[in-house]
């Protein structure tokens, strides 16, 4: 449970972060990041809180989403949006706890919970490899930001209690965040080498390919196996370029 973040995006309530921390550690989570928070520290946070002052103490401030999750080898974030131009895997609640459980015996791992008028944005989500929702009632799915991190850490909690003793801790280790994003950084600067696309003019193309990388769960060795290939295929890209330039020169200087 440690190394379980819960991660909170531009919360504008003070009383909303203390009662987060509040749910989580009646649930033994106690490791709080919050992203530019409207309102924090505030005597409203504090007395929502009840008890859970240390998380509030100890709780790391991030001036953005890529920042707060550098360092996590699982990004999972929670919506109650089912209207998406782009769709992310989907976990309930049950499931986000099994598969951040299981990655945290690997290394740092987010749960992510947006703003309480707006939630997470695409861009913010694709800093996500899935997104969790809560099957609320469709006819009114607005639930309170810290009833929906209660939900999300009581099932944690089952989880730990029922798999702590039998689990094995994995042998794969899965790459941090940080180095996933390095991978996507020269996908996107491969792909617009040899040609294939422009991701400025294809941002679809870009968050399918992510999509794709993250169910992968790829380990370090894996990141630099596919970033070897993109070396490679954006040097045989160069030679091919001047050779077609040479080419051309010299059809210049025939004619």
């Amino acid at each position: 449970m440690e190394a379980i973040h819960i991660v909170l995006v531009e919360t504008t309530q003070g009383g909303n972060i203390g009662a987060v921390a509040r749910a989580m550690k009646t649930m033994a989570l106690n490791k709080l990041v919050l992203v530019r928070p409207k309102c924090f520290p505030s005597a409203e946070c504090t007395a929502r809180a009840c008890g859970a002052d240390e998380l509030l103490a100890t709780a790391k401030l991030s001036n953005s989403l890529k920042e707060a999750v550098q360092d996590c080898h699982l990004v999972i974030g929670s919506s109650a949006r089912n209207q998406r131009t782009v769709t992310w895997p989907e976990l309930d609640p049950k499931q986000t706890a099994y598969h951040l459980f299981n990655a945290a015996m690997e290394g740092p791992v987010a749960l992510v919970f947006g703003r309480e008028s707006s939630g997470l944005s695409n861009a913010e989500l694709d800093c996500c490899h899935a997104l969790a929702r809560i099957p609320s009632s469709t006819a009114f799915q607005s639930l309170n930001l810290a009833a929906a991190v209660q939900i999300f850490a009581y099932e944690l909690r089952l989880v730990h209690l029922s798999m702590h003793s039998q689990i094995e801790p994995a042998i794969r280790s899965i790459a941090p965040m940080s180095e996933q994003e390095s991978m996507l950084e020269h996908l996107a600067t491969m792909i617009k080498d040899i040609g294939f696309a422009d991701p400025n003019q294809s941002p679809k193309l870009i968050r399918r390919l992510r999509r794709l990388l993250y169910r992968a769960n790829l380990d370090r060795d894996e990141i630099n196996l596919i970033r070897g290939l993109f070396s490679a295929a954006q040097h045989k890209a160069k030679i091919a370029n001047r050779s077609n330039q040479y080419k051309l020169a010299d059809s210049r200087n025939l004619n």
